[in-house]
């Protein structure tokens, strides 16, 4: 029985060596070493033969043991089976036990993804580019990635071999900047029942393909971003979607039913359309992305109550679309349309509030004499002091027993009469 210790490369002062064909050398140990230690840490070990059940893999050698050769390729797509394009090559698959001299398959499960995708965002900037890697002046004005996304397990993977690809290609002139991201959000991971990590193993793995189906992709996005904050670990519940998808569908109801009503504006409408782009808004920054889908479905209760009384305006809805867009793009760009835009609605300029329109007209606040709350008034927030105390002292009508010592007022907060 083979046993080692495998050690992945520790990259962050990593030296390029000045001869490529060392350092593609240690880029593959390192992708060796890395695969090997997630091996040993699942509890698997060296065996002749594959084995899920045993956790036995041959190639859990040291990287000096590996005299193999991978074959050229010529065409690069998986199978449908989603098998790498290695599994198609008879040749190469099918081979003799160097143990035993039995027949035996190799693995082709050889180059994990993230190794593969480390430098994807330099090519999305300059993806037609058949000269170079990325042209200078689009690297310069796009990049470096403003924010990754990524889940904890990337940071020894993908993550760590983007930094070390950007590294290399500073160094030798490519682009002009020797860190890839400029920020870093860890999310977390939506799991099956109880917890328990989605696998095909486990059998809880649940499919993209039915829910589109069923609910449409829009309502797909948005679950997944209202099932809980983005950096936190959240249960699957298949109940949660249906939920999102009869929220877009009383929204596109809405939209619809006051389209051609001519609905003038109310100063309650304004108000609400400028709370609404302030509260998306400001969630949104500040990356609460659950948050910001539970904002939508307040709002949406909102403008319902308000068709009800009169209607919803045409601006209030199209304001709701554009920031809906990039969550429910689907259904946006189609009730776009039905608004009479020809042009796509991320092409409209993401809508600004103004907090003075945000400003409530009236207030509810507490009447207190000697301190207990006897009744509340409405009142508006900037109004004068001599009419809101003799308002709140005409609610509190005969609860007045006794001399008014002191009337106090704390604007926007309470009245209190001292009386004995």
């Amino acid at each position: 029985m083979k046993t080692y210790t495998p050690s992945p490369l520790n990259a962050e002062n990593i030296t390029l060596p000045d001869n490529l064909t060392e350092l593609t050398e240690a880029m593959a140990r390192n992708v060796h070493e890395v695969w090997a230690l997630g091996r040993v840490k699942e509890g698997w070990k060296y065996g002749e033969t594959r084995n899920d059940e045993l956790k036995t893999h041959p190639g859990l050698v040291p990287y000096e043991e590996l005299p193999l050769r991978l074959p050229k390729v010529e065409h690069f797509q998986p199978g449908e089976d989603g098998e790498s394009p290695l599994a198609k090559i008879d040749s190469f698959v099918n081979c003799k036990c160097p143990k035993c001299g039995g027949d035996a398959k190799r693995e082709t499960d050889t180059m994990p993804q993230w190794a593969g995708s480390s430098w994807y965002f330099l090519r999305y900037v300059d993806n037609k580019n058949d000269k170079e890697l990325v042209n200078r002046e689009k690297a310069d004005k796009y990049l470096p990635v403003d924010m990754y996304i990524g889940g904890v397990e990337h940071a020894v993977l993908h993550l760590l071999y983007s930094r070390f690809y950007t590294k290399f290609l500073n160094d030798i002139g490519v682009i002009d900047f020797d860190e890839p991201f400029k920020k870093l959000f860890n999310q977390g991971m939506i799991t099956g029942k109880n917890g328990i990590k989605m696998s095909k193993s486990k059998g809880n793995v649940v499919s993209p393909d039915d829910l589109v189906r069923d609910y449409g992709c829009d309502s797909l996005r948005i679950y997944e971003l209202f099932v809980g904050p983005p950096e936190l670990d959240s249960e699957w519940d298949d109940k949660g979607i249906e939920g999102v998808n009869r929220f877009l569908k009383r929204f596109w109801k809405l939209a619809l039913d006051n389209k051609d009503n001519d609905v003038k504006a109310t100063p309650e409408l304004i108000k609400v359309r400028h709370k609404l782009v302030h509260d998306i808004t400001n969630r949104l920054n500040s990356f609460s992305l659950n948050t910001v889908i539970s904002g939508f479905m307040e709002y949406n209760n909102k403008l319902m109550e308000l068709s009800k009384k009169g209607g919803v305006d045409k601006e209030t809805l199209e304001t709701y679309i554009i920031l809906l867009a990039p969550f429910a793009p689907h259904v946006s760009e189609e009730l776009w349309e039905q608004f009479g835009h020809t042009d796509s609605v991320f092409h409209a300029t993401w809508p600004e509030y103004d907090e003075e329109a945000m400003k409530d007209d009236e207030i509810e606040i507490p009447v207190q004499i000697n301190g207990k709350t006897k009744c509340t008034i409405a009142i508006n927030p900037d109004g004068d002091k001599d009419e809101i105390l003799a308002k709140a002292k005409e609610a509190l009508g005969d609860k007045v027993n006794g001399t008014i010592r002191k009337e106090i007022y704390v604007p926007g907060r309470i009245v209190n009469l001292v009386i004995k």
